[in-house]
């Protein structure tokens, strides 16, 4: 496919979740980091007087998930604002191959080292789109880049310290979704379920100014999204009976889709999914490999993104694509690795 120039972009002024990002002086999150201050605290302070053991696993797993994924997601949005700060997307047209069946393998192992999260995957997918990169190939980027990349990896380690083969088999699946996805659009796609995005226009400010307003938002962003899950995570643990998770634990398939059911629902960022996926203590490897591969390539949030940035047409037909393919890779993968 053929590619178009490769001048170095302008650096879209919108945050990663494609909205305009405002011109105001940075502030730290600093409401953010007092909640999870206080929530530390106050699991050993208000311990004592949680006398219903639900309530004390519930505040357990609830303070647990947050403090554990916390750092690395720091350290994911810190990676994900530098990328979109000093790396020029004309690298991106250089490094890839001109045969797109060729690009597409080699974008998605790309997402191994230049990390991204979900929120930002939509417009860096639509920017390299605009610069000239084939759809196949910024799909396969798109899918892969929040699921395998270091950081993502890392978090999964320490979250199943016990269980190394979690990461190799997290990396492998989600890699071949990002694969095959591209493969099968590329093969079936239609340029009218794609329009072309155009070319971001020139924003405003320094590079510095640019990485530091990324991981204001971004932290906060994903932040939220990271209590939300935690809170799901922890009230999932107490509300549902042990013996209804007993049931479904024991089905491989059921299992394998309520898990996908609910990443697809609780839409957490992939820094801190692993810690989520880890306290589902009642199900299956497979079905939380599930969980970790279908989470960071759809979710409800992402398929708003998909929406608004590139049409319903693309939307309706990409993210079921995407998730039949998470599902039965993960069940593969599940079953030959775990």
């Amino acid at each position: 496919m053929a590619r178009q120039s490769t001048a170095d972009p302008p650096v879209p002024g919108s945050d990663g979740c494609g909205s305009p990002r405002g011109s105001g002086g940075f502030r730290l999150p600093w409401a953010f980091l007092v909640l999870v201050a206080l929530l530390a605290a106050g699991r050993f302070l208000l311990a004592p007087y949680l006398t219903q053991p639900a309530l004390q696993t519930w505040a357990t797993v609830f303070v647990a998930v947050c403090v554990q994924a916390l750092p690395f997601l720091v350290l994911g949005v810190a990676l994900s604002a530098a990328i979109t700060a000093f790396v020029p997307a004309s690298f991106w047209t250089r490094a890839l191959p001109r045969r797109t069946y060729a690009a597409v393998p080699v974008a998605g192992l790309a997402g191994a080292v230049l990390p991204g999260c979900e929120c930002a995957s939509v417009p860096v997918a639509s920017g390299l789109m605009a610069r000239g990169v084939a759809p196949p190939a910024a799909l396969a980027f798109l899918l892969a880049s929040p699921a395998i990349n270091p950081v993502v990896l890392v978090a999964t380690a320490v979250a199943f310290p016990d269980d190394p083969a979690m990461v190799a088999a997290r990396f492998a699946a989600s890699l071949a979704v990002a694969v095959l996805a591209g493969w099968i659009w590329a093969r079936f796609g239609r340029a009218a379920w794609l329009p072309k995005p155009r070319r971001a226009a020139e924003a405003g400010g320094g590079r510095m100014s640019r990485f530091v307003d990324a991981m204001h938002h971004d932290l906060l962003h994903a932040g939220g999204f990271l209590v939300v899950g935690a809170l799901a995570a922890a009230t999932l643990n107490v509300v549902i009976p042990r013996d209804w998770l007993t049931a479904l634990a024991g089905v491989p398939v059921v299992s394998v889709l309520v898990l996908a059911f609910l990443a697809v629902l609780l839409s957490i960022c992939s820094e801190a999914d692993a810690f989520v996926a880890a306290s589902f203590t009642a199900f299956s490897p497979t079905a939380k490999l599930a969980f970790l591969v279908v989470g960071p390539m759809v979710d409800l949030k992402l398929i708003a993104l998909q929406v608004g940035t590139f049409g319903r047409s693309f939307a309706w037909r990409f993210a079921p694509l995407t998730l039949v393919l998470a599902v039965g890779v993960s069940f593969v993968a599940g079953r030959a690795l775990l």
